[in-house]
């Protein structure tokens, strides 16, 4: 696909108006207090995998209303030490999949807990195991217009306190060293870690790659492929419902999550990437962590950086981004 969105010169320097609705810290403090007042629940099954070099271990723990949530565990073999751990999300329509599938963090050596993604992994990989125990009003196929019109039934309320206690299963997980996580994920997996990063103020790094779910008014007017699509075709027959969307949406935008973020970020884009803009990427990249610098947040402001992958689609870098992430974490840890 060629060259669609704002020339390199102004996505560089692209920084669309923030529209946060004025109890957007208060929802989200209201949400995760919620969620934490069920017990974690945190359970660990060995699995044999037949791989020799790392443990794997089926985890389960309680997230949005207590309802149970599945993730993998894998670290090296036989390691008793207090490891770093990287908490990984996934793509949309994507599930845990299989647990031989992800290996690059556990033999960098790290403990690395994989998150399944409620009500999805049906749509590409090698499935999931978690349901979403929720109804919804009407919606288009996919998760983008469950409880459109009201934020606290949306879908990514309940997903992105998934998210956050998936860190908190990782900090009680034995064997590790719980000031010392960080947070991953590609397209919706990349908009989960923003959220994350915006909502535990303490996670020492984030690595969103080609981050879904950000500037959602100028994704939604340059791109009709879906996932943001799902919302175009919603707005094209509910056509009254066009500002009770937007405003559901603004409490998930990882523009909004992100500039209350603290942790050092790698970020990537693709240039060429017709799902996820490269502005909408940008309009979160630069930002991020703004709260902390321009409204007193406490520490210094965090650490960034982007990545440019100029002539790929929403694949961005792949092996080559993972390959940064590591040495980037590395120095970080």
């Amino acid at each position: 696909m060629p060259l669609f969105d704002l020339p390199l010169v102004e996505l560089r320097s692209y920084r669309p108006e923030l529209d946060e609705p004025a109890d957007f810290d208060a929802f989200w403090q209201r949400t995760l207090a919620e969620a934490r007042a069920h017990d974690l629940a945190l359970r660990l099954e060995p699995v044999d995998t037949g791989l020799r070099l790392v443990d794997v271990q089926d985890v389960t723990f309680a997230g949005f209303g207590g309802q149970p949530i599945k993730a993998w565990l894998t670290r090296p073999a036989g390691t008793r030490e207090r490891l770093p751990v990287v908490v990984e999300y996934q793509g949309y329509g994507g599930g845990r999949g299989l647990p031989h599938e992800r290996l690059a963090w556990a033999a960098a050596g790290y403990a690395h807990l994989f998150m399944d993604t409620r009500g999805q992994g049906s749509t590409w990989g090698s499935g999931g195991h978690t349901p979403d125990d929720a109804g919804s009003g009407p919606a288009v196929p996919g998760v983008m217009t469950r409880g459109i019109l009201d934020p606290e039934q949306h879908y990514y309320r309940r997903l992105f306190t998934d998210g956050v206690r998936a860190v908190d299963a990782a900090r009680a997980l034995p064997d590790v060293d719980p000031t010392r996580v960080a947070v991953c994920g590609g397209s919706q997996g990349g908009g989960i870690t923003l959220a994350v990063a915006g909502l535990v103020p303490d996670l020492v790094a984030a690595m969103p790659d080609v981050p879904f779910l950000c500037d959602f008014r100028r994704a939604t007017t340059i791109t009709s492929t879906d996932p943001y699509g799902e919302v175009v075709r919603y707005l094209s027959v509910h056509r009254e419902h066009v500002d009770a969307a937007f405003r559901t949406l603004s409490y998930l935008d990882g523009v909004h999550h992100g500039r209350r973020a603290r942790a050092d970020a790698l970020f990537s884009v693709a240039l060429m990437d017709p799902i996820c803009p490269p502005s909408t990427v940008y309009a979160a990249y630069h930002h991020y962590g703004g709260a902390v610098s321009t409204e007193g947040g406490a520490g210094a402001p965090p650490v960034t950086e982007i990545v440019e992958y100029p002539f790929n689609e929403h694949e961005g870098g792949q092996a080559y981004q993972q390959a940064r992430q590591i040495r980037w974490l590395a120095e970080r840890l």
